[in-house]
């Protein structure tokens, strides 16, 4: 328990359910808030969001946020699935002639910008928004506008990217866009251009984001909360966030200077002038493996938080799994070569990098023992959630496999560029991915609505899924071994590939049958499901303390962590933790910040109020992109003075509020972020 200051303390009368406090305190008010206090109804009145277009335009609650977040990528995944389907119409026979090449090319580029960049990560964010401040027990994000920032380029950066597609000059050199052919002399029309500043906006908005999670993590932890007590999944997306301000920087950097290539004549890619092509390979993988990390390890946190809940068995192995969730990480900036196996490198260079794509199994295959531990010691409830997260794992061996197959440098010259690497691609970014996704929202869904979803529809899309995907994908691996080519539009009859494309375009439709079902699972369940009370998993970590949904202000007051299970603490270890008593912090938009490893109480910070600044900042931010695109350069300089314009409204201090005292505590003025 933190110890109170002295004075300055309001001591509600609980018995009669009247909070008694000054109305004007010089001190943090301690104490407790009994269900419908006037404390929390003041707390309501303070943190709640304005009604209205108005409202929903400034509002910085991290919950908002969140939601819109898992919204706006789970329609880009539905987007990205129909971009796949048309693909699989085409490849299901031989020498068919649904799509042109043209075509073609941007379907299957479009298809993987959208999953791996506006669907994979975007949706883990959704969830981190949402639940990191729960799960520390804070009433906010670090930086709540920046939050709204991050979620409004990030939209407007997909719409973006998808601008150009309709009228035929969507990005039409895949995903990783290589150079020479990105180059204007094979693509002169503006879809390369879309593709290159798209994705330098869409880097802001994951950089803002990670700087956000990262101060987050150091400062906002509830008293008590050290670093060995926090969820995994606040380890995974730390970590991944970390990753993506060391990487994030590489591939903006590559995008700009393609794009000056193109519109300025400069040569950095350019061999007939002394560009070097590989320059980009390297810029490009060296952002492309960390963020394959990125978009996994998040996954993997959800797992490993809520598999034990399942299992009503602590996560096994707890120190291990987050020292190898840094590691793996870590390691996997220095892997980003075996890319590029078969561009002529040194053998030195491939002995090196082939040892450490095998070696970064070994931190991946820690975390798979301690979850297989965590099933085996527990009594696993066969929820349709743990169906989804036990499946994972399943994939998640898989696609690790066939990764370290690849990291053998012969077999990798046998593969590359095959469709064995685009099934280890899908095992790996979609497998990895959705699973945990779609597990953790039907874990979370009660404290996203306050309702469950059906069991019996979670279970028969779990079915549906894992068979559509296992039928739709592994036989890629044998296509692949048979030397079927990636990225061919059609293929000739007597290539021996007819059967096993009629299986994966088979298998396609299964799957995307059973995320029809989760999605009338979602929208039933959210009219017509049950009333979830507010822990219905009987879940150990700090969301479950809160009202289902939660309030606008998270906590009523601040609470104080003693273990890493604060809600089972009477079945596994002594009540350390105090869930009911603490800072009521309700002077105004206020947080508490701790000590960045031990968690003690350190600052009061005034929080930012609702603003539509990031709105618009982010909305002139993509008409200057797009007035780049079109050669409009007044138009540009147009929005580049409306972003700084917008950049002066955001940072204009606010009318300063109440300074508040706590003993050891010193208070901090008003918060921009």
């Amino acid at each position: 328990m933190i110890a109170p200051p002295d004075g300055g303390i309001a001591r509600p009368d609980v018995d009669r359910g009247r909070p008694t406090r000054p109305t004007r305190p010089t001190r943090p008010t301690i104490g407790s808030t009994p269900r419908g206090s006037q404390a929390e109804q003041r707390l309501a009145e303070i943190w709640e969001t304005e009604p209205g277009l108005r409202g929903w335009i400034s509002t910085v609650d991290h919950k908002s946020i969140g939601l819109r977040y898992l919204v706006t990528a789970f329609a880009f995944l539905l987007l990205g699935g129909l971009e796949a389907l048309l693909m699989r119409v085409q490849l299901a026979r031989p020498n068919q002639t649904v799509l042109t090449p043209a075509q073609y090319d941007q379907l299957f580029t479009m298809h993987g910008i959208t999953m791996i960049f506006l669907y994979s990560l975007p949706i883990l964010s959704g969830f981190s928004n949402y639940l990191w401040p729960l799960l520390l027990g804070a009433r906010d994000m670090a930086f709540p506008r920046l939050n709204a920032l991050s979620y409004w380029v990030f939209l407007f950066a997909g719409i973006f990217l998808y601008a150009s597609f309709p009228l035929g000059e969507g990005a039409d050199a895949g995903w990783f866009n290589n150079a020479p052919l990105s180059g204007r002399e094979y693509s002169p029309g503006p879809n390369i251009d879309v593709y290159a500043l798209g994705m330098v906006l869409l880097g802001i908005s994951t950089t803002v984001g990670s700087v956000n999670f990262v101060v987050t993590f150091l400062r906002m932890r509830a008293p008590g909360m050290t670093i060995d007590r926090v969820p995994i999944m606040i380890w995974g997306t730390l970590t991944a966030s970390v990753g993506n301000l060391l990487a994030v920087p590489s591939v903006s950097l590559a995008f700009l200077l393609l794009w000056l290539d193109r519109q300025f004549g400069t040569h950095f890619f350019d061999v007939l002038n002394g560009g070097r092509p590989l320059l980009w390979q390297h810029l490009f993988w060296m952002f492309g493996h960390p963020w394959v990390y990125a978009v996994v390890l998040p996954a993997m946190g959800i797992v490993s938080d809520a598999l034990p809940t399942f299992c009503r068995h602590p996560l096994v192995a707890y120190r291990a799994v987050a020292m190898a969730t840094v590691a793996t990480m870590a390691i996997g900036f220095g892997v980003w070569i075996h890319h590029m196996f078969a561009t002529g490198l040194s053998l030195i260079t491939l002995s090196f990098f082939s040892v450490a794509s095998m070696v970064i199994s070994v931190p991946s295959a820690v975390s798979v023992f301690a979850w297989i531990a965590t099933i085996w010691l527990g009594r696993p409830r066969f929820t349709a959630a743990f169906l989804f997260f036990a499946g994972f794992v399943m994939l998640f061996v898989i696609g690790g496999v066939s990764g370290v197959m690849t990291a053998a440098v012969p077999l990798d010259w046998q593969l590359t560029d095959t469709y064995f690497v685009v099934a280890h691609l899908h095992y790996v970014l979609l497998g990895i991915n959705v699973f945990p996704v779609m597990g953790g929202i039907l874990y979370w869904f009660p404290k996203f609505t306050g309702r469950l979803m059906s069991e019996r529809l979670g279970k028969w899309s779990f079915a549906i899924l894992f068979i559509g995907f296992n039928v739709g994908f592994f036989p890629m691996h044998i296509a692949g071994l048979m030397g079927m080519p990636r990225r061919i539009y059609t293929y000739p009859a007597d290539m021996g590939w007819n059967t096993v494309n009629m299986i994966t375009s088979i298998g396609s439709f299964v799957f995307a049958a059973g995320v029809l079902l989760f999605v009338v699972n979602v929208l039933v369940s959210l009219r017509r499901g049950a009333i979830s009370p507010e822990n219905p998993w009987d879940a150990p970590t700090l969301e479950w303390a809160t009202p289902s949904p939660p309030p606008p202000y998270n906590f009523a007051v601040v609470p104080t962590v003693g273990s890493r299970h604060p809600l089972w603490e009477v079945r596994v270890g002594p009540r350390t933790s105090i869930l009911d008593r603490g800072y009521l912090l309700d002077n105004g938009r206020e947080a508490l910040a701790t000590t960045s490893l031990e968690a003690h109480p350190d600052l009061v910070l005034k929080m930012p109020s609702d603003s539509a600044a990031p709105f618009w900042l982010a909305l002139f931010a993509t008409g200057l992109f797009a007035a780049l695109v079109a050669h409009l350069w007044i138009g540009a300089a147009a929005c580049g003075v409306a972003t700084g314009i917008t950049l002066v409204v955001w940072l204009w201090p606010e009318r300063q509020l109440e300074q508040r005292e706590t003993g050891p505590l010193v208070a901090e003025g008003a918060n921009h972020g």
